[in-house]
C-alpha cells in the first residue's frame, strides 16, 4: 500500500482536486491539516520548502514534498494509475 501523506487546507478547491484523483485511485493517505495563517504552517514549509496548502509526501518513491495539485494529479496517475 502506498505510504502518501497529504497536506492540506479545510475547503480548498485545489486539494478537493487532489483528493478526487487520490479516490479515483483507490489510494490510502494520511491528512493533515494546515491552519489557515501562512504564517503558522511551519510543518509543511519544514516538508516543501513552502507554505502552500497543497503537498504530496510519498516517502515510497522518494518524494519529500510535492506542491501544485496539477503536478500531483499528474504524479499520481502516472506512478499509481492502471497503464491500460
Amino acid at each position: 500500500m502506498a505510504n502518501l501523506t497529504l497536506y492540506e487546507l479545510e475547503g480548498c478547491p485545489y486539494c478537493a482536486k487532489v483528493k478526487t484523483k487520490l479516490a479515483d485511485l483507490d489510494l490510502e493517505y494520511e491528512s493533515v491539516m494546515v491552519p489557515r495563517s501562512h504564517s503558522e504552517r511551519t510543518e509543511v514549509e519544514e516538508v516543501s520548502g513552502q507554505t502552500g496548502a497543497i503537498v504530496l509526501v510519498d516517502e515510497a518513491n522518494g518524494v519529500e514534498g510535492m506542491p501544485e495539485s496539477d503536478d500531483i494529479v499528474e504524479y499520481l496517475e502516472e506512478t499509481y494509475g492502471s497503464a491500460s
